[in-house]
């Protein structure tokens, strides 16, 4: 009586554990701890800066009363600033 071919199982492929770190390829790199704190940081401190500024620009004009209408550049400068920083995001 003829033999049957045996099949070669193909073998399972060996399990990673999710705590190893993630093999980077040539020329990847990972972002540094403090990107994204300070990206979010800079943006909200931005949007705040505006926001005060509107709520008291007609009584106290805060948050620096000498520089007037240019609290609103400051403004948009550390929310500009945020969003460059997100061009080093990888």
């Amino acid at each position: 009586m003829p033999e049957s071919k045996s099949r070669n199982k193909k073998k399972a492929a060996p399990r990673t554990d999710k705590s190893e770190a993630k093999a980077l390829m040539p020329g990847e790199s990972v972002n540094p701890r403090w990107l994204a704190p300070v990206m979010l940081g800079l943006m909200i401190l931005g949007l705040a800066w505006i926001v005060t500024f509107y709520l008291t620009s007609s009584d106290l004009q805060l948050p620096i009363p000498q520089i007037g209408q240019w609290n609103l550049a400051v403004g948009f400068g550390l929310i500009i600033v945020g969003f460059g920083l997100t061009t080093r995001w990888k």
